[in-house]
């Protein structure tokens, strides 16, 4: 099937409530760059960057969506490698799209709804305060279960490594969920009675705070804890209106 972009574009603002997040998200969220008129086939990436961009070209996509867009904060001139990525996208005629907070929040296709229901968290609440929003999950797991014994289940599920901080109870029922960097939460997920919280990456300032606080960090990995979100869009998308999607996998190893 072939959307016309501005159709795709309004569908995709509503879907992913991006108005809710303007006034607390750096990113600039929604479409970015306007490429061709109209959409049959989307490429689907954590990052806006040459790599994704390439891939995408090669692929014949008329439209890239991405968890970190190309343009954050103040305004950026356009040099350097910037002007490369721009170059890219105008050349090959692709639509570049961003969902930042607005994909990490979003209740079914957000990162941290997704790695819930991996897990199969029940009786899931919001957690992990942003600007007045709440951008993460918590809940219970089905069964108790070491921090070990977690982290591997995790691993496994997002074919991943996993960084344990063991600092809490012997067995883990309660969790907690941010995805990318999410670490400096921890204290908040105590508060809260979580026994752990899982996130991507490490924090060298809340180690200590973590330690003395008695709770576990399971830290999977940026990448990998935001890949579920977008994935789950270009899924979204397939079902919806029968187009050609595919997930491109760039890892950073970070």
């Amino acid at each position: 099937m072939i959307l016309l972009l501005t159709t795709l574009t309004e569908y995709l603002d509503q879907l992913l409530r991006i108005d809710e997040f303007s006034s607390i998200d750096a990113s600039l969220n929604g479409l970015q760059v306007e490429g061709a008129g109209r959409v049959n086939k989307i490429s689907l990436a954590v990052d806006g960057c040459r790599a994704s961009i390439s891939k995408a070209a090669r692929n014949r996509s008329d439209m890239l969506i991405v968890h970190h867009g190309l343009f954050w904060g103040d305004q950026q001139p356009v040099t350097g490698i910037m002007k490369k990525r721009l170059e890219l996208l105008i050349r090959n005629g692709i639509s570049l799209y961003a969902a930042h907070l607005p994909l990490d929040a979003h209740p079914s296709l957000g990162n941290n709804a997704r790695l819930a229901e991996m897990l199969e968290l029940n009786e899931c609440g919001g957690f992990g305060e942003y600007g007045g929003r709440e951008i993460g999950v918590m809940g219970d797991l089905t069964r108790k279960i070491t921090p070990s014994g977690l982290a591997r289940k995790i691993g496994k599920i997002l074919s991943t490594r996993v960084e344990l901080f063991d600092f809490g109870k012997p067995r883990i029922k309660k969790l907690a969920i941010v995805s990318g960097s999410g670490a400096s939460l921890a204290g908040e997920a105590e508060e809260a009675g979580c026994d752990a919280l899982l996130t991507g990456e490490r924090s060298h300032s809340v180690y200590h705070s973590a330690y003395e606080r008695g709770i576990t960090l399971l830290c999977a990995g940026h990448y990998a804890t935001e890949t579920v979100g977008i994935k789950a869009v270009g899924q979204h998308l397939a079902r919806e209106f029968k187009l050609d999607t595919l997930f491109l996998d760039i890892p950073t190893g970070v």
